[in-house]
């Protein structure tokens, strides 16, 4: 399985990216997909979360400002970034879980500056 995530760059504060995460195979192969950021020293933390039916799960700090969402006909996962903060700024890796084992994409920088 391969994920291939793509969309990062330098935006400024206020802006909005799309990340993207293209999966070789069918989304529904997996129980759960993914986004989580990882900054230099630190763990990389769950950003966002959406299960094989739909339901989502958001960390605190995006909760209102990022969305989750799939098309599910393009195995692609996507996550709408509005109202970027500089805290934003990090390396943004896609996820996916299934009974083998967590799969990772290969990760994007997202850069917002002040």
């Amino acid at each position: 399985v391969q994920l291939q995530a793509s969309g990062g760059g330098l935006v400024q504060a206020g802006g909005s990216l799309r990340l993207s995460c293209v999966v070789s195979e069918s989304i529904f192969a997996f129980d759960a997909m993914g986004w989580y950021r990882q900054t230099h020293g630190n763990q990389r933390e769950l950003v966002a979360k959406l299960d094989v039916y739909g339901a989502t799960y958001y960390s605190d700090s995006v909760k209102g400002r990022f969305t989750i969402s799939r098309d599910t006909t393009e195995n692609t996962m996507y996550l709408q970034m509005s109202s970027l903060k500089p805290e934003d700024t990090a390396v943004y890796y896609c996820n996916a879980e299934s009974r083998y084992g967590p799969r990772w994409g290969q990760g994007t920088q997202v850069t917002v500056s002040s």
